[in-house]
C-alpha cells in the first residue's frame, strides 16, 4: 500500500509447545492496513459455511442426493450414523467435503439406492439432528472433491474498537485483497489441535516415528508438506516476489485449471496481472512437477533451509502436487451486524483453500 512498509506485520500460530521451524509465522499481504481485531465462533451460528456444488444431480439414477443443514455434529458422525440406521457401510455414502463441527454447515451426501429404497434413506436422514433442504436422483456416488468451493458467512465479534472504525478498517482490507488476491496458506486447523501435524509428520519422514495407521501416517506427512508449502508462500511474500510472476514459475490458468511452465515472463505477467493465471506453490514430493530458473532456486531454498531433501519425501512415498499459490476473491462482503458490536464477513473460496487465510488479514490476530 502507499506510504507504508512492505509486510511488517506477521501472524504467529501459537501452540503449546514450542515447534521447530514448523512454528511458522506468515506474513500478510495487506500488512500495512490495521485490522479489526476481536474473535470468531462465540457461537456455532456465527461460523456459516455452504457447499458449492460442481454439478447438480440429474434428477435419475441409483444414488439419492439430499442436502442437509447440519450444526454441532459432525461430517463423519453423519455418515456413522446415517450407515447404521440404514445397515449399510459408512464408506458407501458420499460426500463433496469434511464440514466443522462447531459452525452452521450445508452440504451433500449421496446415498446409494438398492439394498434400501428411497422411502428407507428419506427416513433415516429424517433421524438425524439436521435440516434436510431437499434430496435428488443422480446416476453416481459422490465424491471428495466433487464441489466448486465454499461460500462463507462469518461473524466477527469482540472487537478491539469501534464497529464503525472495525467496519472502515476491514472495507479497505476487503478492497486490497480484490486488488492483489492473498497467499493461499494452509489454515491452523491443518496442523491440529496441538499444531503438531507437522512435526510429527517430519519424525515419519526422518525414521523416528511409526505410525501403524496408513491413513493417519499420509496425513502428518502431508501436514509436513503443507508446512514446507506455507514457508514457500511466506517466503514469495516477503521477498516481493508474490506479485511477480518468475522465469521457470509453475503457472495455472483460473479458467481451466491447466498447469505450464512460465518461459516468457513479460507476457505472462501481463496475464498475472489480469488474474487469468497464477503461480503454484509447491507441495513437496515424488511426482510433483519441479520449477526452474528463478522460481526453483526459491524452491531448492526453502527445502534447504527445513533440512529436508526431495529423496527424503520420495521415500515416504509422498508424492507431492501442486497448490494454486494466488487466492482471488472476488465476492467478498463486509457490513456491520444488527446490534453494532459486531461485523460480518461474506465470501467464496475454491475447494482445497480455508476460510481462515482470509480471517487473518481482516482481523490481524
Amino acid at each position: 500500500m502507499p506510504g507504508a512498509k512492505p509486510f511488517p506485520f506477521r501472524v504467529r500460530y501459537k501452540t503449546k509447545r514450542q515447534k521447530l521451524h514448523m512454528e511458522t509465522t506468515l506474513p500478510c499481504i495487506t500488512a500495512g492496513l490495521p485490522g479489526t481485531g476481536g474473535a470468531i465462533k462465540a457461537r456455532d451460528e456465527d461460523f456459516v459455511v455452504e457447499e458449492i456444488p460442481l454439478y447438480q444431480p440429474s434428477g435419475s439414477g441409483s444414488h439419492l442426493y439430499a442436502s442437509i443443514t447440519k450444526q454441532g455434529i459432525t461430517t463423519k458422525e453423519v455418515l456413522v450414523k446415517l450407515a447404521e440406521l440404514l445397515g449399510i457401510r459408512k464408506d458407501d455414502i458420499g460426500y463433496a467435503g469434511i464440514k466443522d463441527k462447531h459452525a452452521v454447515t450445508t452440504q451433500t451426501f449421496s446415498i446409494p439406492l438398492g439394498r434400501v429404497s428411497e422411502d428407507e434413506a428419506m427416513t433415516a436422514i429424517r433421524q438425524l439432528p439436521v435440516k434436510l433442504n431437499w434430496s435428488k436422483l443422480h446416476a453416481n456416488k459422490l465424491k471428495p472433491g466433487h464441489l466448486l468451493g465454499n461460500r462463507f458467512m462469518i461473524r466477527i465479534a469482540s472487537l478491539e474498537m469501534p464497529v464503525n472504525e472495525a467496519l472502515k478498517n476491514a472495507q479497505r482490507i476487503s478492497s486490497a485483497i480484490l486488488e492483489t488476491g492473498l497467499p493461499n496458506y494452509f489454515g491452523p486447523q491443518r496442523f491440529g489441535m496441538e499444531g503438531d501435524n507437522a512435526e510429527r509428520g517430519l519424525k515419519i519422514l526422518k525414521g523416528e516415528l511409526k505410525v501403524r495407521d496408513r491413513w493417519l501416517s499420509r496425513f502428518l506427512v502431508s501436514s509436513y508438506q503443507s508446512s514446507l508449502c506455507n514457508s514457500y508462500l511466506a517466503k514469495r511474500v516477503e521477498s516481493g516476489q508474490f506479485s511477480r510472476i518468475l522465469k521457470g514459475d509453475i503457472a495455472k490458468k483460473y479458467a481451466t485449471g491447466g498447469l505450464f511452465m512460465v518461459e516468457n515472463t513479460q507476457a505472462e505477467q501481463l496475464r498475472y496481472d489480469s488474474k487469468e493465471i497464477s503461480f503454484t506453490a509447491p507441495m513437496y514430493g515424488s511426482r510433483m512437477m519441479m520449477a526452474r530458473g528463478e522460481a526453483g532456486r526459491l524452491e531448492e531454498q526453502v527445502l534447504e533451509e527445513a533440512g529436508m531433501t526431495m529423496e527424503n519425501l520420495a521415500k515416504s512415498g509422498a508424492s507431492g502436487t501442486r497448490r494454486l499459490g494466488r487466492l482471488l476473491v472476488n465476492d467478498m462482503e463486509v457490513r456491520a451486524c444488527d446490534g453494532g458490536d459486531a461485523i460480518m464477513t461474506g465470501f467464496s473460496l475454491p475447494k482445497g483453500a480455508f476460510a481462515t487465510t482470509v480471517l487473518r488479514e481482516i482481523m490481524k490476530v
